[in-house]
């Protein structure tokens, strides 16, 4: 790699090529400086805005064995996904000190499409993952913290934008079998096809998976999903269509109360109510197109989507309702439409290189449906809420990025959100519209390199949304009492400094220290199974990444991240200043052999540790250390056989721990207890892999 400290080492990648190409009237000079990528991340000094902020390869993704396509978001480094219920819901996700329940403050989006659900029927922000084809993504682009302008809604913690190839270098097929009744069937292949003269690919992949897991009631997971893409144009100007189609269908074994466990009751595999489970779609349609000039970018992305949930969960057994017990639906059908411009100038201001970025996003959700039932073997009992719900978000955001000299870049931002929804309820008196707005600043500093090494300040105001019924309930559904209506909208700030360096050869490394205010915390209320607004917070903690390749065979990845939340306000209702699920400690280590002869593989771990389950920190969950392998062995040019161990070591563990009131069939009154969800024992899935 050439290492030198020119102005164009500190650009970001994704404007890389208009820096080092000439424009019509020679403004810009030339450059040969080339960015090296360290295996599974590109963080190379010089490649983003904050220190927290980087790309992951799709090398990581063939290499790191994966039990849920989720789980691609934990190699956003310090996060953590688990699961609490059957493969077909949302996972759970922690980072950066917080619990995000299943998306809140962590804002996703797959091949230009968000996929957090506002006024969503199980949680604001549900991201579901599970139509996502890991085989498909060619990079993720990470950002941590409220810093950048073009992220809005849920990103306060942080982003993560899943990208898919345009085309493949070859088709491929794989069968994969495993323990548990494991088994998956993926095909894709891309071919060259032409649209009047213009070089053209239309991509298409199928996927079939089923899964009974350890469960003594079996899952019975079932996942039909298909990608079809097509692309065509030139380096000019360039369109992309993408469809997609998902369903899935399984049953649950949700957690569980420790004293059923405990009495022999039921075993860590067993279900205190063996009908919970559900079945979800996902159907979408998108369109990108994106035109280049010398000194210039346009790029327009649109999309709709129709999506349907239905989710039976019982979280607390017969404490409601001691005869029927408290299961309960909850039902969401909707459809989304998108559309998001933006604009790229660059330029010079004097002898400065000066970058201009702008754009809008424009969603609407028409929610004919988001209910909330009493059940008893998913037969619906009562209605507790049925609303119908129309929320529109509009935002306008703009950046500017000044090199000030060869070692200070700012980029300076701002964005305005306006957010409007119109409900529908059951009960009058919960009916209504909200509009609410919100204007946030952002800055980064970017100073170096000195020795390849670089320094950053960030900062910044960001939000997440509230469920848009909780801005419009005068009354509780169930018990009629009066409730006062939740912001729409609740702002965060955040700062963090931090360095990268490649001081060291073959090693990158970054180091962050940062801060997050949260005006009004989401916390999980285990009697419903959903959160509620709390009081407001105050999070900081120190994040460090590594990535080191001793020998060309050889690449080892670490990342530490450290953090502490409380609430910052008293509450004489629930004393304590600790966040309940805030977690405090993430530990992951990997290490990957590449193409060794004919074989390749991967041993990762990741730790996460104890966490608050009640706001006086009196009760904690246990920590968790998981360990899995990926071994890989080439047979021939088209042919290669794969063997995953998920849990290698067998360890006995909680993929999640709550502490909440609930009532067994035989008992007279409610307990607070420790509920769990534990982590899958060892399993084995084996796969082979035909390209052609």
């Amino acid at each position: 790699m050439k290492k030198n400290s020119g102005i164009i080492r500190l650009l970001p990648l994704s404007l890389l090529a208009w820096a080092v190409s000439a424009s019509a009237d020679g403004t810009h000079e030339e450059r040969t400086d080339v960015v090296e990528v360290i295996g599974h991340y590109e963080n190379a000094v010089g490649t983003s805005d904050a220190a927290s902020q980087g790309y992951i390869t799709p090398g990581l993704i063939a290499a790191r064995p994966l039990q849920r396509p989720g789980e691609v978001l934990e190699y956003v480094p310090g996060m953590i996904v688990t699961q609490h219920s059957g493969d077909g819901k949302a996972n759970q996700f922690f980072l950066r000190g917080m619990n995000l329940d299943h998306g809140t403050d962590f804002a996703t989006t797959v091949a230009g499409m968000p996929v957090n659900m506002p006024t969503h029927a199980h949680g604001q922000g549900y991201s579901d993952l599970n139509f996502l084809i890991p085989e498909l993504v060619s990079r993720i682009d990470y950002k941590k913290g409220p810093y950048f302008a073009s992220e809005g809604d849920f990103s306060s913690a942080g982003a993560a934008h899943i990208h898919y190839y345009d085309a493949l270098k070859e088709g491929t097929a794989s069968l994969t079998t495993g323990g548990f009744g494991y088994r998956r069937a993926l095909m894709m292949q891309s071919r060259a096809v032409g649209v009047d003269g213009a070089g053209g690919n239309l991509l298409y992949a199928l996927e079939l998976t089923g899964n009974n897991g350890p469960w003594e009631h079996p899952e019975n997971f079932g996942k039909q999903n298909a990608v079809l893409r097509y692309t065509f144009g030139n380096a000019a100007a360039s369109h992309s269509l993408t469809a997609m189609a998902y369903q899935g269908r399984w049953s649950a074994t949700d957690q569980i109360a420790s004293r059923a466990i405990d009495a022999g009751l039921v075993s860590r595999f067993g279900a205190l109510d063996p009908t919970d489970g559900g079945e979800s779609q996902r159907y979408s349609l998108s369109y990108d197109y994106r035109r280049t000039a010398s000194d210039r970018e346009f790029q327009l992305s649109a999309y709709a989507l129709r999506y349907r949930l239905q989710l039976f969960s019982n979280f607390t057994y017969f404490m409601n309702d001691p005869v029927n017990g408290d299961q309960f639906e909850q039902a969401d059908r909707r459809s989304v439409f998108g559309i998001a411009p933006s604009w790229l100038w660059t330029g010079r201001i004097g002898e400065r290189q000066s970058i201009f970025k702008a754009g809008l996003n424009v969603r609407r959700d028409n929610i004919g449906t988001v209910g909330l039932y009493n059940t008893v073997a998913r037969q619906r009992l009562s209605t507790v809420r049925e609303d119908r719900v129309r929320q529109t978000g509009y935002a306008a955001w703009a950046e500017h990025s000044l090199q000030w000299n060869d070692w200070l870049r700012s980029v300076v931002g701002a964005r305005a959100d306006f957010y409007r929804a119109t409900v529908e309820s059951d009960l009058a008196a919960n009916s209504g519209d909200t509009r609410d707005r919100q204007v946030s600043p952002k800055l980064n500093l970017i100073a170096g390199p000195f020795e390849e090494t670089e320094l950053f300040f960030s900062w910044g105001h960001g939000f997440h949304s509230n469920d848009a019924r909780g801005t419009t309930t005068h009354v509780d559904p169930s018990t009629g009492a009066p409730l006062s209506p939740a912001p729409a909208l609740v702002r965060t700030t955040g700062t963090e400094i931090g360095a990268r360096t490649e001081w060291i050869h073959d090693l990158q490394s970054s180091l962050s220290l940062w801060k997050l205010d949260i005006a009004s915390e989401l916390v999980f209320a285990g009697d419903a199974g959903t959160t509620e607004a709390s009081r407001p917070s105050t999070r900081h903690g120190i994040e460090w990444s590594n990535r080191y390749r001793p020998l060309s065979w050889l690449l080892l990845d670490a990342d530490l991240s450290l953090s502490r939340a409380r609430f910052t306000q008293a509450d004489p209702a629930t004393p304590g200043e600790y966040v309940p699920g805030a977690i405090d400690r993430v530990l992951s280590l990997g290490a990957a052999v590449e193409e060794l002869g004919p074989w390749s593989g991967m041993l990762q771990m990741r730790y996460f540790g104890p966490r608050p389950l009640i706001e006086d920190n009196s009760v904690r969950s246990q920590s968790t250390l998981l360990w899995n392998l990926r071994t890989t062995y080439r047979i021939d040019k088209g042919m290669k056989l794969s063997l995953d161990v998920i849990n290698l070591f067998n360890r006995q563990a909680s993929d999640i721990d709550y502490f909440y009131e609930s009532k067994l069939a035989s008992e007279a009154a409610p307990v607070s207890d420790r509920h769990l969800h534990p982590v899958e024992p060892r399993s084995l899935r084996l796969t082979l892999t035909a390209s052609f």
